[in-house]
């Protein structure tokens, strides 16, 4: 008797992930020469929901992606990654196309890389903005500044979600909740007892990233970002919303060197709602 014929990739099936596929996740990444992130995959697997193809030879996963809810008005999709040895098999789009019809009338949001981008532009996503990603060990300024932050504390939570809520456009307390474990340090910063700002700082790899950055203005961005890299020795990631040129340019001269750009893609929905001018960073972008 004759085997059956393998089936081709882009017919194989999608599966759900969950937090048993961490380590296959984290082995996908490295895969494709990013860091492995198990962190972080922990926590787009417990906030969100992964998607996943496996690999029909057994060795783990072929592709897989994350998509994050954020209620009927919006979803994230991330960490779409297909393994180098299936690249260019069309396995992308497969996966992309189930997440779309598993979201349904859901609008989207993605941050493209250059090689995703035309992928993404077929399927019908629009691009809308830029995030430029600086990373390197940060320089602080030789005068303090007047804006005042502090360690977040756990009462703090609930003004970190009113204020989040109009800057983001839609409720991401699934996501705001998760940071005083996901984050190794969260900071707001307040005047006259009201919360203007707040940022985490979490590992990636050999590195600290940061974010999310949700400030007032770019003085506040500053004084929140110089406090928290005071608190560590490891090189500084930001991925910063390339509308916030002055604040962009200020990490650069503060020593973080500009690096990869991906492209903010939306799907459903002419821009991201909320208030841009006070969104400096995503937590990651992943997550939108």
């Amino acid at each position: 008797m004759h085997s059956p014929s393998p089936l081709p990739l882009v017919d194989l099936p999608v599966r759900r992930l969950s937090r048993v596929d961490l380590v296959s996740c984290a082995d996908l990444s490295e895969d494709r020469g990013w860091p492995r992130d198990e962190h972080r995959w922990g926590l787009l697997l417990s906030a969100g929901t992964g998607y996943g193809i496996d690999d029909p030879d057994g060795k783990g996963l072929a592709a897989a992606c994350v998509m994050t809810s954020y209620g009927p008005r919006l979803a994230a999709v991330g960490m779409m990654l297909v393994a180098e040895r299936h690249a260019r098999q069309g396995i992308a789009r497969r996966l992309m196309r189930h997440v779309m019809e598993e979201a349904g009338s859901t609008p989207l949001c993605l941050y493209a890389t250059a090689q995703g981008q035309e992928l993404y532009e077929k399927l019908g996503f629009a691009h809308v903005g830029r995030t430029d990603r600086v990373g390197g060990l940060f320089r602080a300024e030789d005068r303090p500044s007047a804006v005042v932050t502090r360690p977040a504390a756990a009462d703090d939570l609930q003004a970190m979600v009113r204020l989040d809520l109009p800057v983001f456009g839609v409720d991401r307390t699934h996501i705001i909740a998760r940071l005083p474990a996901f984050s190794d340090r969260l900071r707001v910063a307040e005047e006259n007892g009201e919360l203007t700002g707040y940022a985490a700082l979490w590992p990636s790899g050999i590195s600290h990233a940061l974010g999310p950055l949700v400030a007032r203005d770019t003085a506040t961005a500053k004084a929140l970002v110089t406090a928290l890299a005071a608190t560590t020795d490891r090189p500084l990631r930001v991925d910063v919303d390339a509308r916030h040129e002055e604040f962009l340019g200020w990490l650069v001269e503060r020593g973080l060197e500009p690096g990869s750009r991906t492209a903010l893609m939306t799907y459903g929905i002419a821009d991201l709602p909320g208030d841009a001018s006070r969104r400096f960073a995503p937590l990651t972008v992943a997550t939108g």
